[in-house]
């Protein structure tokens, strides 16, 4: 019985993106790219476009899928059958043909953007081993997704790198981004994971290559406004603009200023996103402005982590150390990132009618300089407090799931949440293991020795404790049964998370052992990370149990 979904080829495949923005002027069709072939392209500075067409460098033998997503297939539409036919491989190797292709049909891109990179502006990034392949709409539900390759091949916006993605970091990409969205929190996807066998590059020693079929609504990032900010460049910043209030956000103008509505609404995700990331311990390592999505999406995985004993100052990066992206700076980051998107748009945000044909021609007068600049001020001011408005209340709300409430109580904040997470940082307790133990113990057998070590001291006893008789009064206050409580929060605190630890062990059976049911295993707990058990999944009891000792909180760089 075939599974929910369409083939490949009847998969419906657009470029709006590509068809709505403006091309590199060098190679202005796909044509002009295609005769040119990649090495012609650069890398080198793009100036006045979005997007340079360039296809995926084929691998050169033999190309292994080692993994796909159930969950991403069906939402993009796609039957999971397809995963076996060889159209589907050649695609994800970056095999695919794009030979008979005209100026109107679809061809792959990558993207220019710049980007805040620990603080300074470091010019023109853009796409450097990322290549999309085409939007795929899922014939049943509308939704269209950029379907892209990581680690296909050098591109204009390579710089002086390969082009290419090592299995470390492709496996890590694969497994975390699929988690993130099994436990509801937004991100980009990842649709297949492929091995390059014959293909070898540097890092910090010599790693095999692999390449993620990823997937988002839109790959456009805050670094995308920054490049033309930067540039002065006014007509391709508004005409990004435009494209995203219309195409990417969907929205609907019938008054007031559409800019200004859309930078609101970029706000308002990414705070969601910021909250969702605290109440589940999730970093993501490097939040520079081009790893920070318009669409409020978890972009871009490089030295992430989920936080296991709990420590507000922990960062995954190991190239951090001044900890500007640690676990308790990320809220402060994204606002940080976002008021750098307002400065990009300000004039547009800020000014009277921004259809003014004299506006749209030569912007703003030099005389209205300074008043312009007064009132955007005010208003990020006034945006920033919705920032935190939005932050607050979704933390407030999932934390409150998380400890089992029916609802949040104004008073949970002090008397609760923070409370809970001194008590963990104090007592060094395993953040996610903490929350899954409240999860699955009946009330009357939380106590304190189900969380500390067996030769606690009666003092860090008598500590725990003080806590956990709130906990209880708490619960008690909305009459909430343990028949209540115990399933609710079994769905909204996982068993499995996908620690440092876990991803190292994988990594290193995949790569060095040569397994390869390890990672079907693995993909049976991120697709159902809520569950109890995993049928057939041998390693699944101690993946979820304490992290090794020699293991806990894990650094890893950016290199991949």
């Amino acid at each position: 019985m075939s599974s929910v979904g369409v083939s490949l080829r009847d998969l419906p495949k657009s470029c709006v993106f590509t068809k709505s923005l403006p091309c590199d002027k060098l190679f202005p069709t796909p044509k002009d790219s295609a005769k040119s072939g990649s090495e012609k392209l650069g890398p080198r500075q793009v100036k006045e476009a979005l997007y340079t067409y360039v296809r995926p460098t084929p691998a050169t033998a033999n190309p292994e899928l080692l993994a796909v997503s159930p969950a991403a297939f069906r939402d993009l539409g796609l039957k999971l059958e397809e995963a076996e036919t060889k159209e589907f491989v050649d695609l994800v190797a970056g095999n695919g043909s794009y030979e008979d292709v005209d100026e109107n049909g679809v061809y792959p891109w990558a993207q220019c953007y710049g980007g805040w990179q620990f603080g300074q502006f470091a010019g023109q990034l853009g796409d450097g081993r990322a290549i999309s392949l085409f939007e795929g709409t899922n014939p049943q539900t509308g939704k269209r997704y950029e379907v892209q390759l990581k680690g296909a091949g050098k591109t204009p916006y390579s710089r002086f790198a390969d082009g290419r993605a090592v299995l470390r970091s492709s496996i890590r990409e694969f497994l975390v981004s699929e988690y993130l969205n099994s436990i509801g929190i937004p991100t980009t996807r990842a649709l297949a994971l492929t091995l390059l066998p014959n293909e070898m590059v540097v890092r910090e020693k010599m790693e095999v290559c692999a390449i993620v079929a990823r997937m988002a609504e839109s790959w456009i990032r805050i670094g995308t406004f920054d490049i033309f900010r930067a540039r002065g460049d006014r007509v391709r910043l508004r005409q990004l603009c435009d494209y995203v209030h219309e195409e990417v956000l969907g929205l609907t103008m019938t008054e007031g200023n559409k800019y200004e509505a859309m930078y609101r609404e970029i706000v308002k995700r990414n705070a969601k996103v910021v909250a969702l990331w605290q109440v589940y311990g999730f970093m993501n390592g490097v939040l520079n402005t081009d790893n920070t999505s318009i669409l409020g999406l978890s972009l871009d995985f490089g030295p992430f982590a989920f936080m296991d004993k709990f420590d507000p100052s922990y960062t995954p990066n190991h190239d951090d150390y001044l900890l500007r992206y640690s676990f308790r700076n990320q809220p402060t980051i994204i606002w940080w990132n976002l008021v750098r998107l307002a400065e990009d748009i300000a004039e547009l945000i800020t000014v009277e009618d921004p259809h003014d044909a004299e506006f749209i021609a030569n912007g703003v007068p030099e005389a209205d300089t300074d008043a312009l600049i007064e009132k955007a001020e005010k208003l990020i001011a006034s945006i920033g407090e919705d920032y935190k408005t939005v932050f607050l209340t979704t933390y407030k709300e999932k934390m409150a799931e998380r400890m089992g409430f029916k609802s949040f109580k104004e008073e949970d904040f002090d008397s609760h949440f923070s409370p809970v997470l001194d008590l963990m940082e104090k007592h060094e307790f395993d953040f996610h293991l903490f929350f899954r133990k409240l999860a699955e113990t009946p009330v009357k057998e939380i106590k304190a020795e189900i969380f500390l070590p067996a030769d606690a001291s009666k003092k860090d006893i008598k500590d725990v404790e003080g806590y956990l008789t709130m906990y209880k009064e708490r619960l008690a206050e909305e009459g909430i049964t343990d028949e209540m409580r115990i399933p609710q929060m079994k769905k909204t605190n996982p068993k499995f998370v996908p620690k440092n630890w876990v991803l190292d062990e994988i990594i290193k059976r995949v790569e060095k052992d040569g397994e390869r049911e390890v990672l079907k295993d693995v993909v049976k707990c991120v697709m159902e990370p809520f569950e109890d058990t995993w049928e057939g999944v041998k390693d699944a009891e101690r993946w979820c149990g304490p992290v090794p000792k020699d293991k806990q909180a894990m650094q890893c760089s950016c290199s991949s």
